[in-house]
């Protein structure tokens, strides 16, 4: 990154961190993974996996360090279940996790691919082997979703990306039963012109909840002469009114510039879907798909993320 700009994250000098090769059954890619620690403080991955038909399903892999000596399902860990849910009929995509204290289980909203186009639904797990699906809560065109881990003014909010023809907004939504999703709110707009993060934008892995706000690492997509440009950016949001944007970067922080986030099934992207955050309270480590193709780490500091914020007009 060119020095007179601040690097927010570093990425591991190993990357990328998973590959197919590293799969213990036959896959063409894997990328976009959730991540937790679990209570034994290791970091599990909840990885999208693409098969060679093009449908994705979700495997686990484990690591004691969240770095190497990844343990792999043998097997797909959630697979697509088109029989009692025909929404998942091409398969399953990009979860992100939150663990919910009030339920004392992990909420996995994912990506359901219809044969409408994609839209948001939800699985409900303890222990990443049993699973208790809830199907589709958000209808086609529909994606990058992510549970609050606690309920706003008695209500689950549901953060999300419905697609218009023209542009793509974060939403916020709200429940009271996690099935039956209303009271629609806008969080934050795409911008318009030549802005980084023009006319597309989702949210990325889930909110951080800190004493100033929910901050939020969201993606930006730009439309180039090449191709669409995939990018990171930040923006902090009221704990209690999580619809209220209280500051938006104008910069991206964070975009492809190594090989492996240049070239692959879709180039020109890098796309997180997870964090874990160290016993310190403050280092984050980032877990994104890298060109649609492999998984990557990068690592650094909510303090700085939000200072870099504080600092912006």
């Amino acid at each position: 990154m060119n020095p007179q700009y601040p690097e927010l994250f570093q990425r591991y000098k190993n990357n990328p961190i998973l590959t197919a090769n590293d799969w213990p059954y036959p896959i063409h890619s894997v990328f976009n993974p959730a991540a937790m620690l679990q209570p034994d403080s290791t970091t599990l991955l909840l990885c999208r996996v693409e098969d060679r038909r093009g449908h994705s399903h979700l495997c686990a892999a484990r690591s004691n360090n969240g770095v190497d000596n990844w343990q792999i399902d043998p097997q797909p860990t959630l697979l697509p279940n088109p029989d009692h849910f025909p929404e998942e009929i091409w398969g399953i995509e990009d979860p992100r996790i939150t663990y919910v204290p009030e339920l004392e289980q992990y909420a996995i909203v994912y990506t359901a691919f219809t044969r409408d186009g994609p839209g948001v639904a939800l699985a409900l797990t303890k222990d990443f082997r049993h699973f208790e699906r809830c199907g589709l809560i958000m209808s086609s065109d529909d994606k990058d979703a992510a549970l609050l881990p606690r309920r706003i003014d008695g209500s689950w909010a549901l953060i999300h990306r419905p697609v218009s023809s023209t542009h793509a907004h974060m939403w916020i939504s709200f429940s009271d039963d996690l099935r039956h999703w209303g009271s629609d709110k806008l969080m934050m707009k795409a911008r318009r012109g030549a802005w980084w993060d023009a006319n597309k934008i989702g949210l990325s892995p889930p909110p951080i909840e800190t004493s100033q706000g929910w901050l939020v690492i969201y993606h930006g997509v730009r439309q180039t002469a090449s191709g669409s440009l995939y990018r990171l950016g930040l923006a902090l949001f009221d704990l209690e009114s999580p619809e209220r944007c209280l500051k938006r970067g104008d910069e991206w922080i964070f975009g492809p510039q190594e090989p492996y986030e240049l070239y692959g099934d879709v180039n020109n992207v890098v796309f997180p879907c997870g964090y874990t955050i160290a016993a310190d309270g403050d280092t984050l480590h980032l877990y994104y798909g890298a060109a649609d193709s492999t998984v990557a780490l990068a690592t650094g500091s909510i303090s700085s993320m939000l200072n870099w914020l504080g600092q912006q007009k």
